[in-house]
Order: C-alpha cells, then structure tokens, then sequence
C-alpha cells in the first residue's frame, strides 16, 4: 500500500500540470472541428441553389461550428455535430467502401473530438465559462 501511495504522491504534480493545459486542449480540439464542420460548409456555398436546399431540407445545422468554436452552448453544438457525423457515415455508404478509409478515419476522429467535448464541456477557455462565473457573481 506504501508503494501505492508513493506513486500516488509522485503522480499527482503531473496530474495537475494535464488539469492546466486541458483548456487549451479543448481550445484547439474545438477550433479544429469546427474549422473542419465550417470548410465543408464553405464548399456548399459554391452551388448556392443546392446549399439552400441543403440547409432546408437535409442539415439544418448552420450555426454548430460557430457555437462549438468560441464555446456558446459547446455541449449542445457538439452533441448537434455528432448527429452531423454520425448521419454522413450512415447516409454515404461509399465512405465504407475499401476505397475511402481515410474518409472514415477522419470522421472517426471528428466524432471522438466531439465526444470529448460532450464529456467534458467546452472548458475554460469558452463563452460557456466566462458566462457560467458572469452569473455567478451575480
């Protein structure tokens, strides 16, 4: 049990360091995602009549990479961008095929950011935080 709690001890300064550098961490994971969301958007824009038919009628979701970004409901727009993610590998059964692994890796990865996000919130470093400590000074 001594040796336990020796590793313990000896552990604990490297878990707090993690603990400072975990807002940066959902900084750049955030940022990075919706970076990802927003280019994809931004492809959409070249055919403006199937961008607005798009919107109308399949996504829905213009807003999500924006909120998951600067952190405004983080969760909601991370959880919004799941769906997102989780519909383009169910809706296009071509990204399984053995020609595109590299298409389901990515949104493998992408789902696994934002699953990080809805776990742990858009963290310190987000419209979330600044508002939750705003109103709680209130």
């Amino acid at each position: 049990m001594n040796v336990v709690l020796r590793l313990y001890d000896f552990a604990l300064p490297f878990a707090r360091l993690a603990d400072y550098g975990r807002p940066l961490l959902l900084l750049a994971l955030r940022l990075y995602i919706a970076s990802v969301f927003f280019k994809a958007g931004l492809t959409k824009i070249e055919d403006w009549d199937t961008t607005l038919f798009l919107f109308t009628e399949e996504y829905s979701v213009p807003l999500l990479p924006p909120l998951l970004a600067i952190g405004l409901t983080g969760r909601f727009a991370a959880l919004g961008l799941t769906v997102v993610n989780a519909m383009a590998l169910l809706a296009y059964p071509a990204l399984w095929a053995f020609e595109c692994p590299a298409a389901v890796q990515s949104h493998l990865w992408w789902g696994a950011g934002l699953l990080a996000v809805l776990a742990f919130g858009p963290g310190m470093l987000s419209v979330d935080h600044w508002l939750g400590r705003w109103r709680a000074t209130r």
